[in-house]
């Protein structure tokens, strides 16, 4: 009698807690995806920075240049982004690598578009910004 009065509970035990404890063992996985992946020659001693960009509604930034290359990450937004001779659009969740040379920045959109720059600056000019 005492072993089917404990049967009984600890069957119902590990039919609840079992998924549960399936379920909490898939939400801990982590995946990992390259976004972006190029080959940087740098010199000995460097500075990196990140910063976050806000573009107001349909602002289109001057022709200008960084002071060093790096990926660039969009939040949110479109974006139109012209480097060099070559145009592109990247919408939220798109990657792409700066190189430094002159170029503008537009938000396509009526809303803000966020960016986050990934620099890696020469020392000399981490502090120029």
């Amino acid at each position: 009698m005492l072993k089917r009065l404990l049967i009984l509970p600890l069957s119902l035990l590990f039919s609840v807690s079992l998924p549960i404890l399936a379920e909490s063992q898939a939400d801990t996985s982590m995946s990992r995806t390259v976004l972006l992946e190029n080959s940087v020659a740098m010199p000995e001693h460097f500075n990196s920075k990140v910063t976050r960009v806000v573009f107001p509604p349909a602002f289109k930034t001057p022709a200008h240049t960084h002071d060093g290359p790096g990926p660039r990450y969009v939040v949110k937004g479109a974006l139109k982004v012209i480097e060099g001779n070559k145009t592109a659009l990247y919408k939220a969740g798109d990657v792409f690598w700066e190189t430094g040379e002159l170029m503008s920045v537009e938000n396509l959109s009526n809303a803000p578009a966020e960016l986050i720059l990934f620099e890696m600056l020469p020392v000399k000019s981490v502090n120029s910004h």
